[in-house]
């Protein structure tokens, strides 16, 4: 499978409804695969469904259906942060010629304390939920753990909240898009849960990002593409600064693409040899 067009809105604190952001990012995908709504044969969608968003909606499949005028199969994925990676992956295993790929969150619609329950849903709910773990507190621990068995310390955590935005910076579609963010700053900012400060945290944001994939050849092409799922708990791991799900989904990938480097150099090579 290959990537056609891509499409995202800004990332931002915009009153957008899903909808309309949903909406945004397939046209500017549309557009940059150069074709229209009518080739796609297939969606698959990424949303949590939040109960915060304000919008009193479920079913988003059906809402695609309505926005598009398009009565084709239509896939929600649920997979929270990894929503994005998992709509893709569904993307690429199923066989149309041309498949939109979309996700759309509205995060930034409610307070902070509304913001941190509903996301802390993605947590276990019987021994973290019950003790007030939420996700700064988990990551913290986490951290902790990190800087004890590597020798990390939170000047290099800096460094990587520095690196971040100044890629923002240069990006237009980011939050932070033009906001200068100095590594003083970062090691000064206050202290969300420790070692993690203000600028080590992620913000909440609205936007929706948007794909092609076909099955035509263009200049990107899907060579590797894997999906694991992990434990949900944090104590349930046998180490805590690794995620096994991770490095098995992303070995497969890698695996994926070489084979299909090596079967395309032999092919090539012996497209190459000259018969006696």
């Amino acid at each position: 499978m290959y990537i056609k067009g891509v499409g995202m809105t800004n990332f931002g604190a915009q009153l957008d409804t899903s909808q309309e952001l949903v909406y945004n990012a397939t046209l500017e995908a549309l557009d940059d695969a150069d074709f229209g709504i009518d080739k796609i044969d297939a969606i698959v969608s990424s949303i949590v469904d939040t109960e915060n968003s304000g919008e009193r909606q479920r079913g988003f499949a059906s809402i695609i259906s309505s926005i598009f005028r398009k009565k084709i199969p239509i896939i929600t994925t649920a997979a929270v942060c990894g929503g994005g990676g998992a709509a893709l992956w569904t993307a690429n295993k199923l066989d149309y010629e041309n498949i939109l790929v979309v996700g759309v969150e509205r995060l930034l619609t409610n307070n902070s304390m509304k913001i941190t329950d509903e996301i802390m849903m993605a947590a276990e709910r019987v021994y973290e939920q019950t003790e007030g773990l939420n996700f700064p507190a988990q990551n913290a621990l986490v951290a902790q753990q990190y800087m004890m068995k590597h020798g990390a310390t939170t000047d290099d955590f800096a460094l990587v909240a520095y690196k971040n935005h100044k890629n923002a910076y240069f990006n237009p579609k980011a939050r932070f898009y033009k906001k200068e963010v100095t590594l003083k700053q970062i090691k000064n900012s206050p202290v969300v849960a420790s070692p993690l400060r203000l600028f080590d945290c992620s913000l909440s944001v609205n936007g929706a990002a948007a794909a092609v994939v076909t099955k035509d050849k263009t200049d990107i092409e899907l060579v590797g593409s894997s999906l694991f799922v992990d434990r949900l708990s944090t104590f349930e791991s046998e180490d805590m600064t690794s995620w096994e799900a991770t490095k098995l989904a992303a070995n497969e990938a890698y695996k994926q693409a070489e084979r299909l480097f090596l079967t395309r150099t032999l092919d090539f090579a012996g497209r190459g040899k000259v018969q006696a």
